[in-house]
């Protein structure tokens, strides 16, 4: 087998073809392995699309996270999937125990879709969730390159993998000592990150017979804050964006039978019957409050009710989000590698991380009713008497009222995850035959503290009735002392929740050449996969007796085995014509079995044309969570509508706008796997030396699709899921039952597009690359019976499904001296429009959302003994995040959608590393 010229420029693109999956550069003809198949073979060819990102890349675009690094791959969806958005106790997939967590998602297709290696093989699932790997436990700093793998459904590793692989490959063999520090700072202040990593190796296989190497990385990112950015500003109701809500920090006083209000308030010529009111709105003067403003009642009338917000004011607390929280991550990674025999090897890795990431989240809402016995009574020091603006207030009556509790802090969570890899392999070969062989265990364990901002409830509701406790604190006021010695008798704070995963693997595979065809060897590979895997949740405290406690319900011990065994050939059908037949057989103890094929084929007429293809089948087994999570109750935003009562009892708030309707989530152990289908078809083109392009065109089609289903998508397909609202026997709803379904499914194309170029200009050489892709068409259905619904380029809760991405990158090096230029380029897309789509908008909205561009420069110097220097500006031109009038409440960000952007503006960023040896 001849390496040809165009495998040869298609492997150095890192954009479509496999690479040499050794840390250093392999000798001509060496057999080697590549992501996407088990069978070795000559370097730089292969049939299927890999990516390739090096680890010099990385540094030099001064990405200083793995989910950084993710969120520059164009096949990444562009979802709540980010450690910024997953910030959120509301949303469409809102993930109430992934705090500090962050999440793969190739096309879009959720992070279950997505599988994470570490050197071809499994880790352990990120320990709350358990849903997927958590990127911050891979060990970036000890990573040799990635490699994705955008062809889902890989029979080889798992059909699991629906959108996709992503393998981060370490460095091995290595001999040394090298440290690096690097700063990167924001030109605004706020969310800077720093860095220290050391790698040292010692021995060398090839004359020692072992190597023995080790790797420490640790980094610190600081908190920024949402009102530290002039874009997060989510009062803009010309743009038609304000608040939709009306828990101040000033408080509105609520209606309610036995109160000061009563049932309800009329005013002088009005017959109205209003339901809120706040003195400030009386007098114009909501704004005198920071962060709070007159209710904007035209631009959300028909989301909720102008008899609950006329005279009403409104708080974006959409502005209190902490854009970038505060993580601290170690990454530990050590390994011996023994050579046994000169075909031989042993070796032993051991892989360990923790991660501390504090989530904080706005101050709770509280709300004095009634029932929850925490009115504020009559003769209190700070009783707000309205008699002034409502004649009918009755003074004598304790007050109602719907609170901000700023004072009580934000909620904060302190979220610890330890991770741990034990593995013990071999591999080598006997003649022509190559085997490989490991056991590992791996766990990830997460623990959750409440630091502040989170109160027992019966004692926060008491502490609120005595009347100490100020819900009207103005402008320049602040608590008295008395009061926040009350309010502070009421936290809790402590251990709050725990949960872990666990990985025992055996796993192993042979392969080879079984004989010769007219046109080549045939080759196959034969493997076996043995899990065991294993979850844990649990409550250290009674959730129950803490207000808006996070979480979920408590999930003791669930387990299951996975055994799988697959198959593979390498066809050469003629000289130039290739094919690929796999199959896997999966079987899941609580599941059950499934057998799946792929088959690729890889086509070569000429020199500078290769035509390639695959197709296969996809098998995702529902989590433990998504099977067993026990039932948990939350609360919807304000102004829910009950279409079907509303229809019945117009402009009646129960119906019309609910106040925090309840509703609740868990898991369904009626759950059906999820099954795909999918492939791809493409080609490389080498018009010119130096100079090349490939397309490649993919379908996948999903069938039963697990998700989330929201009490919002309940509530708006009433006709067809009238099951799970549960009405009161007035015919309000009490709750509605949310969580885990089997949706229809959806049908996604697109096209991948990768270009290179490279030559020399005198002593100066250049590349250019682009790596993009185009989103055709993504139809979803949420329910049996719902028509596909078009979702690329529009507004959308969970993801955003955008048109086009890409990332462009063009470098120079000469002598000591090297430059590199990326730019970053996401499409814009159809807003979401004010007043759920209802009436016309204010004249300054604008329905699009704008494309987002930034451009990262930096410049490498080489010219010192031993030392590397690099300086970067990130976001040269300072570009913020293009406007969007999404309502807070469903997706995180006021005035911009961190599912897209980066919030930190022009940063700097200098890494300086030493060789020692």
């Amino acid at each position: 087998m001849k390496l040809k010229k165009l495998a040869q420029l298609v492997a150095l693109m890192g954009v479509v073809g496999p690479v040499v999956a050794q840390e250093a550069a392999a000798p001509a003809m060496q057999r080697v392995e590549v992501t996407g198949s088990s069978i070795k073979r000559v370097a730089k060819e292969g049939a299927l699309p890999v990516q390739v990102i090096t680890f010099d890349q990385i540094e030099k675009q001064g990405i200083t996270s793995t989910e950084q690094l993710v969120r520059t791959l164009s096949a990444n969806g562009t979802g709540a999937d980010n450690m910024t958005s997953g910030n959120n106790v509301f949303g469409a997939d809102a993930d109430r125990v992934s705090g500090g967590a962050s999440f793969a998602s190739l096309r879009g297709l959720g992070p279950s879709s997505t599988l994470v290696l570490l050197n071809g093989r499994r880790i352990a699932t990120h320990g709350a969730s358990g849903k997927s790997v958590d990127l911050n436990s891979i060990p970036l700093g000890a990573i040799s390159r990635v490699e994705i793998l955008k062809d889902g459904a890989s029979a080889i590793y798992g059909t699991d993998a629906i959108g996709g692989v992503i393998n981060f490959i370490l460095k091995t063999n290595y001999s040394g000592v090298e440290a690096s520090v690097s700063t990167n700072d924001t030109q605004a202040g706020g969310g800077a990150t720093r860095r220290a990593s050391i790698l040292a190796g010692t021995g060398s296989l090839e004359s020692d017979r072992y190597n023995l190497m080790a790797s420490l990385t640790v980094d610190k990112a600081q908190q920024l804050n949402g009102r530290d950015r002039s874009f997060v500003n989510g009062y803009q109701p010309g743009r038609g964006l304000s608040p939709d809500t009306t828990g101040t920090p000033f408080a509105n006083q609520m209606a309610g039978a036995g109160t000061a209000l009563g049932t309800a308030f009329q005013l002088p010529g009005d017959a109205n019957k209003y339901l809120q009111a706040n003195p400030l709105s009386f007098q114009g003067k909501c704004d005198s409050i920071a962060g709070m403003s007159q209710y904007q009642t035209a631009l959300w009338k028909d989301v909720t009710s102008p008899l609950r917000t006329k005279y009403s004011c409104a708080y974006d607390y959409g502005a209190d989000y902490v854009l970038q929280f505060p993580v601290e991550r170690a990454n530990l990674l050590s390994r011996g590698t023994f050579q046994l025999a000169p075909d031989h090897r042993m070796f032993v890795e051991v892989l360990g991380s923790r991660t501390k990431a504090t989530a904080i989240l706005t101050p709770m809402q509280v709300q004095a009713t009634v029932a929850n016995k925490n009115l504020y009574p009559v003769g209190g020091a700070y009783y707000q008497d309205l008699s002034a603006y409502i004649p009918t207030f009755d003074k004598t009556k304790p007050i109602s009222y719907k609170w901000r509790a700023n004072d009580v802090g934000n909620r904060t969570q302190e979220n610890t995850t330890d991770n741990a890899r034990v593995l013990v392999g071999f591999e080598g070969n006997f003649g022509k035959w190559d085997y490989k062989a490991g056991i590992s265990r791996a766990e990830s364990s997460t623990k959750t503290k409440l630091t502040d901002g989170y109160s027992y409830t019966d004692k926060l509701y008491a502490a609120l009735a005595t009347g100490i406790i100020n819900p009207w604190v103005g402008a320049g006021q602040s608590q008295t002392e008395a009061a926040r010695q009350l309010i502070e008798s009421t936290k809790f704070r402590g251990d709050f929740q725990h949960g872990k995963t666990t990985l025992t693997q055996i796993d192993g595979s042979v392969s080879g050449e079984l004989f010769q065809l007219p046109a080549g060897a045939l080759a196959m590979a034969a493997g076996f996969d043995l899990r065991r895997e294993g979850y844990s949740f649990g409550q250290d405290v009674d959730a129950t007796q803490i207000l808006l406690a996070p979480g979920n319900a408590a999930l003791k011990d669930a387990s299951r085995t996975v055994k799988a065994v697959y198959a593979e050939l390498l066809v050469p059908v003629t000289k130039d014509l290739e094919m690929q037949l796999a199959i896997r057989r999966d079987d899941y103890s609580l599941v059950g079995a499934t057998t799946n094929p792929k088959v690729a084929f890889r086509y070569q007429p000429t020199d500078f044309l290769l035509f390639r293809g695959s197709a296969s089948k996809g098998f995702l087994a529902p989590s433990f969570q998504q099977l067993y999570s026990g039932s948990l109750s939350q609360e919807l935003p304000n102004g829910v509508v009950d279409q079907e009562g509303c229809a019945k009892h117009p402009g009646v708030p129960e119906y019309c706008a609910i106040d925090r309707l309840d509703y609740k989530t868990g898991g369904n152990t009626n759950l059906k796997p999820e099954t795909s289908k999918q492939g791809s078809v493409g080609f490389v083109i080498e018009p010119f030396k130096g100079y090349s392009a490939s397309f490649d065109y993919w379908a996948i089609n999903t069938k039963d699709r697990i998700l989330n289903r929201t009490p919002q998508i309940v509530l708006a397909n009433y006709q067809a899921l009238n099951q799970y609202i549960h009405r009161n026997p007035d015919g309000t709803i009490e709750y509605v039952q949310a969580g885990w379904i089997n949706a229809a499914g959806s049908r996604v194309r697109g096209l991948d597009v990768g270009l290179r170029g490279e030559g020399k200009v005198q002593d100066a050489k250049w590349t250019a690359t682009l790596d993009g892709t185009y989103m055709d068409s993504f139809k979803f259905a949420e329910y049996q019976g719902q028509e596909y619904q078009e979702l690329v380029g529009k507004f959308y809760t969970r993801d955003l499904y955008l048109r086009w991405k890409h990332n462009a990158s063009f470098g120079v090096s000469r002598g000591d001296w090297s430059g590199l230029l990326v730019q970053s380029f996401s499409s814009g897309y159809k807003d979401q429009v004010p007043n759920n789509g209802k009436g016309a908008p204010p004249p300054g909205f604008k329905p699009d959302v704008s494309s987002y561009t930034t451009y990262n420069l930096s410049g490498t110097y080489t010219g010192f003994k031993n030392t590397t220097i690099t300086v970067g500006i990130q976001n040269l031109f300072d570009r913020d995040p293009p406007f969007t009038a999404h309502n807070v409440d469903e997706v995180v960000g006021a005035g911009w959608d961190p599912r897209v952007a980066d919030p930190r503006g022009r940063s700097l960023s200098f890494q300086l590393k030493y060789k020692f040896m």
